[in-house]
């Protein structure tokens, strides 16, 4: 067994990575940020593993659901993106999920669940979890 800073250490025998508490998640240097140029279906590029990705403040209704694009070449075709509403919006008032990945990209979609139409520059978390299907 390697040990490896900051409560991570590699079991070789099992071929994994083990991180004791609260040492799960990606440090400095991993992450990044970008911003929609021009509507809530812009895609967007950000090469990171972690994110925040802040959406054009257009109006979207309620009940109503939007997708973009995020390309991403850290992203694999087998690998899961999770993502949550960040500080922009009011919070509680949208649902942000990954609803498709595929090698170098991964596609969002983000509902209104409020009463009423928001005008909001909502913020998404989100980051890439490397997997294998083998």
């Amino acid at each position: 067994m390697t040990t490896v800073p900051q409560g991570f250490y590699i079991d070789t025998a099992a071929n994994r990575a083990v991180a004791q508490a609260p040492a799960i998640g990606f440090g400095e240097g991993y992450g990044g940020a970008v911003t929609q140029a021009t509507s809530k279906t812009t895609g967007v590029t950000l090469n990171t593993r972690a994110g925040v990705i802040t959406m054009h403040n257009a109006e979207l209704a309620a009940a109503a659901s939007v997708q973009f694009t995020l390309t991403n070449d850290k992203i694999g075709g087998t690998d899961v993106v999770i993502c949550n509403q960040g500080t922009g919006g009011t919070g509680g008032s949208y649902v942000a999920e990954c609803i498709a990945v595929a090698a170098g990209s991964a596609i969002f979609r983000v509902t209104n669940i409020s009463a009423g139409a928001l005008s909001q520059a909502v913020t998404i978390n989100f980051a890439v979890i490397d997997c294998v299907n083998a």
